[in-house]
């Protein structure tokens, strides 16, 4: 989907969040804000939202002097997720179809995002996840092209999410044991989206080929992608893409094996991909 007039309204808001998040001064965060008022004039409107965001920051990360202006708060992420393990596993041990109980926790994860203007707690989305419901229900479509599928693209999204997208992917691996999963980091630090480095940190290599996709957005876009993470998505049987940013940069390219797995916490999205505000979705491409 295409960035709109809503959207800068919104990146200032993210701008803001820095501030506040890092704790900075007043000066900082006056300064901050002013890089974002000056990057919506430059907007490119035949682009999406994330392709848009992401030079902000860069800018952001260099007037910090970081190459990773969330890097401490990533790794709190992860650690508070995976305080959940035991109750996530207990649901999955206990689930009639634990492929369905794993997607929906794997989305539930979805709510740890820095970018959003609408906060959730992650406690509350884990308790009332076996309850909540597709508003967008592909799912079964998900579970059978899964049964048939060798090769599985999974497109990550942000830090403490891989916790549970972890889980997923065992789920999967447990019950179709011939696929190979591979697991797209992003290519660089962006926002709290999570890096190749990340990745390994928290296992995922024990369950996925994990592989740096090179894209810098915070969102998966093909043409950005190396070479290999290119290659693999071209003969994935099935891609799984997490999150809105991967929703918002390759919906309008239609592709019949994707499945985007996100949780809405922003209305144009929302109102692009047909759920409300606060929906769960399981929507093929």
């Amino acid at each position: 989907m295409k960035i709109g007039r809503e959207c800068e309204e919104c990146v200032i808001s993210q701008a803001v969040r820095v501030g506040e998040i890092l704790g900075l001064d007043a000066a900082q965060k006056e300064a901050i804000v002013a890089l974002a008022k000056e990057h919506v004039k430059r907007f490119d409107y035949t682009l999406t939202p994330p392709q848009n965001a992401y030079r902000l920051y860069e800018e952001i990360a260099l007037f910090l002097n970081t190459k990773d202006i969330y890097k401490e708060i990533k790794r709190a992420s992860t650690k508070k997720a995976k305080e959940f393990l035991p109750e996530c596993e207990e649901l999955l041990k206990n689930s009639k179809e634990p492929l369905l109980c794993a997607a929906k926790i794997a989305v539930a994860g979805n709510v740890m995002d820095l970018a959003s203007k609408i906060s959730y707690d992650l406690k509350d989305e884990l308790k009332n996840i076996t309850r909540l419901k597709f508003e967008i229900d592909d799912f079964s479509l998900l579970k059978t092209a899964l049964e048939s599928a060798r090769e599985v693209v999974y497109i990550c999204d942000n830090a403490g999410e891989e916790i549970f997208d972890k889980l997923f992917i065992r789920t999967i691996k447990e019950l179709y044991p011939l696929t190979n999963i591979y697991y797209l980091t992003r290519g660089k630090p962006i926002i709290n989206d999570i890096t190749y480095e990340e990745a390994l940190e928290s296992g995922l290599d024990e369950c996925a080929k994990v592989l740096d996709s090179g894209v810098p957005t915070p969102g998966f876009v093909y043409e950005m992608a190396r070479a290999e993470s290119q290659e693999r998505f071209k003969s994935a049987d099935v891609i799984i893409a997490k999150g809105m940013g991967n929703f918002e940069c390759m919906s309008e390219d239609k592709y019949g094996n994707i499945f985007y797995l996100f949780k809405v916490k922003c209305e144009p999205v929302g109102a692009f991909a047909g759920a409300p505000l606060g929906a769960i979705v399981c929507k093929n491409g």
